[in-house]
């Protein structure tokens, strides 16, 4: 039996509209809008956390103040009040890190993971990977009680994910990706003599 095809696969195209919202570099500007506004909401988070050294709130020094915030979350109060945390498995996994003293090494990464994420996702650096690093802080801060703008930036940073290729294309992604041999190179199709040419099968 003579074939020329030696591996048969098939490649599900996106519909038209999720092309156009998130591979069309002409959402680039809308997708900058996006960046900017979660971009600084954790710069804003992250340097207010960096900058405050007070004896009882500090994050950087000793965690101090993520030690306060998770001994608030983790707390049982008695019935028929609830728990601020819903899930007693995350529950768990705070008091792990209160009864391991986490919070010196944690108060620093949330800290400048904060800031971080922020400046590139403000920069437009790596978008895919800033938001995505956004948004576990934000399921993290969810599960913890804390809803505030968590929900809102959780779902923007779901949104700046699938645009990863064309999102930071008004920033630094437009010259890192390249560099990397990602996204804005069509791919290469062959001609119909090209899969000829294919060695036959017996």
């Amino acid at each position: 039996m003579n074939t020329n095809i030696i591996n048969r696969h098939t490649v599900i195209a996106d519909p038209p509209v999720a092309r156009f919202l998130f591979s069309d570099t002409r959402m680039a500007a809308v997708w900058l809008l996006v960046r900017l506004y979660v971009g600084y909401s954790w710069v804003e988070a992250g340097w207010h956390k960096i900058s405050d050294v007070g004896a009882k709130s500090n994050y950087i020094i000793d965690g101090s103040g993520l030690l306060a915030f998770w001994q608030r979350i983790a707390a049982v109060p008695a019935a028929p009040a609830k728990p601020v945390i819903t899930y007693d498995w995350y529950r768990g996994f705070i008091q792990l890190l209160i009864d391991n003293h986490a919070e010196v090494f944690m108060g620093k990464v949330v800290a400048f993971g904060e800031t971080a994420v922020g400046i590139g996702l403000i920069l437009g650096a790596f978008v895919g990977v800033a938001a995505l690093a956004g948004g576990f802080m934000n399921m993290n801060f969810m599960l913890a009680g804390s809803a505030s703008s968590n929900p809102v930036l959780l779902i923007l940073a779901v949104v700046l994910v699938l645009a990863w290729k064309t999102a930071g294309h008004i920033g630094l992604d437009r010259f890192l990706l390249p560099l990397l041999g990602t996204p804005w190179k069509a791919p290469k199709v062959r001609t119909p003599a090209q899969r000829a040419q294919v060695p036959q099968l017996a």
